[in-house]
């Protein structure tokens, strides 16, 4: 089986931002692995053979065929390029089993034994996929998305100009999101046992830490509310000038300003675009910086 045909089957199975990584992977010709076939007895197959059938396994799913067909590339022919190539392939083909852990460790082999390969920035990017696809609910402990959140960026500093690159992006806005969900989680879990210092410490993480994110309008919303409820009713008003200020139309807002209308901190007869408009919370924003 020639070579274009090897780089044909493969990109079959891969999704668009991974096919450019792999469109390089075929090893460099048969005679690459020449001196390690000379030394093999009859019974050992061919290693571009051996590589390709891999190949042929793994579009078709046969992980079990594919994983056994690199092995055996690496076992009977270790110092060839088909060799290296056939590392990675097996880390593609445990991804693709859902093996992250297997899959991250042979991604490590590789990253250490290969850093100038010319598909590096593949192997970290896999690598980073491993642990993205690893990420729990927002129930469960979040060190996981932080794994991600770190190959991710690892990713984007090595390799900015990469199509890589630019998914990791989006990835790790997607990871900054999740945590900042789970910081809200827990906060609402504190306001609802009226533990309120730490809800306090939660809400104010997301304003502080996960300013780009879309929790932010219900962390002040909701620090406004445990304010109210404490009877700190400068540091509610304070807090809603932010919220207005920054998302003037949306529901939160409207939701923080009802409460301080009923807690007569707000003026009443004006809807909140309206004391926007008419600068009420601009001059409380004001205040607060």
């Amino acid at each position: 089986m020639n070579q274009s045909r090897t780089m044909s089957l493969r990109i079959l199975r891969l999704p668009a931002v991974v096919m450019l990584g792999l469109l390089s992977l075929s090893a460099c010709g048969s005679s690459s692995g020449s001196s390690d076939e000379a030394a093999k007895p009859a019974t050992v197959a061919p290693v571009e053979g051996l590589y390709n059938n891999g190949v042929d396994a793994l579009n078709a799913r046969r992980f079990a065929t594919a994983d056994d067909q690199f092995n055996a590339v690496e076992q009977n022919y270790p110092y060839s390029s088909w060799a290296v190539n056939a590392q990675l392939m097996s880390g593609y083909s445990l991804y693709l089993q859902n093996r992250y852990t297997d899959a991250i460790g042979t991604l490590d082999r590789f990253i250490q034994l290969h850093p100038a390969h010319r598909d590096i920035a593949y192997a970290y990017y896999l690598r980073a996929l491993c642990y993205y696809e690893q990420i729990a609910d927002i129930q469960r402990d979040q060190k996981g998305t932080e794994q991600a959140m770190n190959a991710l960026r690892e990713v984007v500093s090595r390799f900015p100009d990469t199509t890589y690159a630019r998914d990791a992006k989006l990835k790790v806005d997607l990871c900054f999101d999740h945590l900042a969900g789970k910081e809200m989680e827990i906060g609402r879990f504190y306001q609802k046992q009226h533990l309120y210092e730490a809800a306090i410490g939660r809400f104010q993480r997301v304003v502080d830490d996960f300013q780009t994110t879309n929790h932010v309008p219900e962390a002040l919303a909701r620090l406004t509310e445990i304010y109210l409820a404490l009877g700190l009713k400068d540091q509610a008003r304070k807090t809603a000038s932010v919220l207005g200020y920054n998302y003037p139309g949306s529901l939160w807002y409207g939701d923080s300003y009802a409460q301080l209308v009923d807690d007569g901190v707000a003026p009443t007869g004006n809807s909140p675009t309206e004391a926007a408009r008419r600068g009420f919370f601009s001059r409380a924003w004001h205040a607060v910086f």
